[in-house]
């Protein structure tokens, strides 16, 4: 390709300097079985971070773990179009949510910084104008008429048409336009595009570590744009720079990039650079079927961003745990893991290529065996300002019975403050198929006589209620549970929950007087 103007040269000589600089240090970026697991999470701040996203943190988190390798953020926040104010900190706060600590990151610093593309986009020009000055890219000076005008003539109804080999001819760019004329739009200032010069016969294949041989033809690729118009590099050009400049070993990603990585294939080929091993996640599936999208997951009452877990009172090791498991297994029966269990236990060979369905209820029961595992002295101090915040101010003893009675009945710990309030505050009503099946014509007899023995308890204990309750049953010759039924009902407004004498002394003796025999006047 020709030489242009006094600044390509320029750029051109800065981009061979680079090229020779990072082709001598060629060997320590190779995937030999010898060279150091590195991966990136390289996410794009246009946004609050989506649930699969966090699963593509987390698999190379974990990689990362499992090899003693570096585990990399990186932010890609070259297309300042859709960029959304706050978005890196969600980024931020959702993987420390989470326990995913980084090793290199815009804030950690590290050997290869910086880690924002934004803050590297001079390196990304100079590898664009080697591609150019290779023939391996082009410049392109189509108008958004002109692009339109293509599509609608080459397009069809089964495809749309593609800037590609099949039509870069009939464009305005420096493969189809006189040199001179390609000279004087850019010594005039033209806004012009560089793009990828895909070959129009040729077969790409790649080993993905999760899918094996993967293939694409040439002639499906369309030429992708590597410099925009206003001279920051596209998602594609500084993804292939950036992972080579910073020795990434894997790239660990979702399904929805592998038909970019032919392109990024070429690039590499083209730089004479080798490519780091590819991973390709699965798909998060909807339970409806088909990719979950925000429609189905809002319908279904999925949360779509981490923060929204946090915000539901998900537990942060119970949705790392299931996540692993959106897409991997241990081929063992174990299905609850620490985060270290997950790093030994991880490996990419145990990732399915078959996308994966989301299962609420499978989420809700790992935060219930977390939940279970926790001490009660870990659950008071979660609790606690979950409390204070619903208006329920109790003691840490007060809130330790309760968890523990507790503890094996909650989803979350937040279920303390709404399912479990009426520990705390009198019930306003009663359940209405448990009065009808459980409030019997003498029902506000025995209430009324075991209301009158706790009140005179000198020692409210869960022994001494146990007693009094059988002794009144059998005083009036009837069974225990036509007494407890009735006690659960008038405390706590429902016919279920923990041991109804553990429910009694949980609540209090002079609650339990007063919520019995307001029940006898209200019911009868």
């Amino acid at each position: 390709m020709p030489v242009y103007t006094s600044d390509v040269d320029l750029r051109k000589y800065t981009a061979l300097l680079i090229a020779l600089s990072t082709n001598a240090t060629s060997s320590m970026a190779s995937t030999h079985d010898d060279q150091p697991v590195r991966v990136r999470f390289a996410p794009s701040p246009t946004g609050l971070l989506h649930i699969g996203g966090l699963r593509t943190a987390l698999y190379n988190y974990l990689f990362a773990r499992k090899h003693e390798g570096a585990f990399v953020l990186r932010i890609e926040d070259t297309d300042q179009a859709r960029y959304v104010e706050g978005a890196e900190d969600d980024i931020r706060d959702a993987l420390a949510w989470t326990g995913l600590e980084v090793d290199e990151s815009p804030d950690a610093g590290g050997a290869f910084a910086p880690y924002r593309q934004s803050e590297r986009a001079d390196a990304y020009r100079s590898y664009a104008d080697q591609l150019v000055e290779q023939g391996d890219a082009y410049y392109a000076f189509d108008t958004e008429e002109e692009l339109e005008a293509m599509r609608e003539e080459y397009g069809t109804e089964h495809a749309a048409a593609k800037y590609d080999a099949s039509t870069r001819h009939k464009m305005r760019n420096s493969i189809s336009l006189p040199e001179e004329e390609v000279q004087q739009l850019l010594d005039d200032g033209a806004e012009y595009v560089i793009r990828l010069k895909v070959p129009s016969e040729r077969s790409i294949r790649f080993d993905d570590e999760i899918r094996g041989t993967v293939s694409f033809e040439a002639a499906g690729v369309d030429d992708q744009v590597l410099i925009k118009s206003d001279g920051l590099p596209t998602y594609h050009l500084a993804n292939v720079v950036d992972d080579h400049l910073m020795e990434i070993s894997h790239v660990i990603r979702g399904e929805e990039w592998l038909s970019s990585t032919p392109k990024h294939i070429l690039m590499y080929d083209a730089f004479g650079w080798e490519p780091p091993r590819m991973a390709h996640l699965p798909l998060i599936m909807s339970p409806k079927g088909g990719k979950l999208s925000k429609r189905d997951a809002d319908d279904l009452g999925i949360p779509v961003f981490v923060n929204e877990y946090e915000d539901a009172g998900y537990e942060p090791d119970a949705l790392v745990n299931f996540l692993a498991f959106l897409g991997w297994n241990p081929g063992t029966e174990q299905e609850v893991f620490a985060l270290d269990e997950l790093c030994d236990a991880f490996s990419l060979d145990r990732v399915g290529s078959s996308g994966t369905q989301f299962d609420i209820d499978k989420l809700n029961w790992y935060n219930e065996q977390y939940i279970r595992r926790r001490s009660i002295d870990q659950l008071v101090e979660e609790a606690r300002p979950l409390l204070r915040d619903a208006g329920i101010e109790a003691s840490d003893d007060r809130i330790a019975e309760v968890a523990s009675l507790m503890q094996d009945r909650i989803t979350k710990v937040r279920d303390l403050a709404t399912e479990a309030r009426y520990f705390f505050e009198d019930p306003d009503s009663y359940e209405e198929k448990g009065v009808k099946k459980r409030w019997k014509d003498d029902s506000a007899t025995l209430l009324e006589t075991y209301a009158d023995a706790i009140e005179e308890m000198d020692e409210f204990t869960t022994d001494n209620l146990n007693a009094s309750l059988r002794s009144i049953a059998d005083d009036h010759d009837v069974g225990a549970g036509r007494i407890i039924h009735p006690a659960r009902l008038a405390v706590s407004g429902r016919t279920y929950g923990p041991g109804v004498f553990g429910l009694l002394h949980a609540v209090g003796q002079e609650a339990c007087v007063r919520r019995m025999r307001k029940a006898i006047d209200v019911l009868g």
